[in-house]
């Protein structure tokens, strides 16, 4: 495939992280890959091999996604596409009765974690004058509901950092912030419960959302983007 891309997916064990991973490895793309879940990257190292590439690695930890990113870098050079997809929910309760060490889980995986991943990859990205960056928003970094206050603040932030990002990144490059949707993942079941097997799988999702995140480039830095 003349025009496959290098592509860098956090979160990759499951859900849409290992849906969007299985449908850009179909379309003949390399995929370079980080969960927290060791199961997980055996069941994708043994499923998918070389040049397919996935690594247990918890991105709130900056000196693993350090190592991790070095080693990448120096098997597959800069990654063309780098998407930011791990995330981690509270489970659902009024602010005041979140415990804290819960809050702080939240920003350390979806705020800091997203931080540490563009930290390690964006240097040759940038050296090589090229590459996309998706950070992974939700409905809920555009508006708010009850009891995810601490994922409400987690994606604001993600959308506030993108954008700067974007102001900041050399021209060639873009970084955007893409809302999934509403689709039936375990984080979603977390916070519907039985109602959340009513929307679309991760499957049938990453069928549409690998083509728009495909063809994002420079003209779309800085862009909201929606699947």
């Amino acid at each position: 495939m003349n025009n496959a891309k290098k592509i860098v997916v956090t979160g990759v064990t499951r859900g849409l992280g290992r849906a969007l991973a299985e449908e850009f490895i179909r379309l003949g793309h390399t995929l370079i890959g980080c969960g927290r879940g060791a199961d997980g990257i055996l069941d994708l190292r043994f499923t998918h091999s070389s040049p397919h590439d996935f690594s247990a690695v918890d991105v709130s930890v900056p000196a693993k996604v350090d190592l991790w990113a070095e080693r990448v870098t120096g098997i597959h050079g800069a990654p063309d596409l780098l998407i930011n997809n791990a995330g981690f929910m509270n489970k659902p309760a009024p602010l005041w009765k979140v415990p804290p060490e819960d809050f702080a889980r939240v920003l350390d995986v979806n705020v800091k974690g997203m931080a540490n991943v563009i930290r390690a990859f964006a240097p040759d990205m940038i050296k090589a004058g090229r590459g996309v960056i998706v950070n992974f928003s939700s409905g809920w970094g555009r508006s708010v509901s009850p009891e995810v206050a601490p994922y409400c603040a987690a994606k604001w932030a993600v959308e506030g950092l993108t954008r700067a990002l974007a102001e900041e990144l050399p021209a060639g490059m873009a970084a955007v912030s893409l809302n999934p949707g509403v689709i039936d993942t375990d984080m979603l079941r977390q916070s519907l419960g039985a109602d959340a097997a009513s929307y679309q799988k991760p499957e049938e999702w990453a069928k549409r959302a690998a083509p728009v995140i495909l063809g994002f480039g420079p003209n779309d830095n800085g862009r909201p983007a929606d699947v």
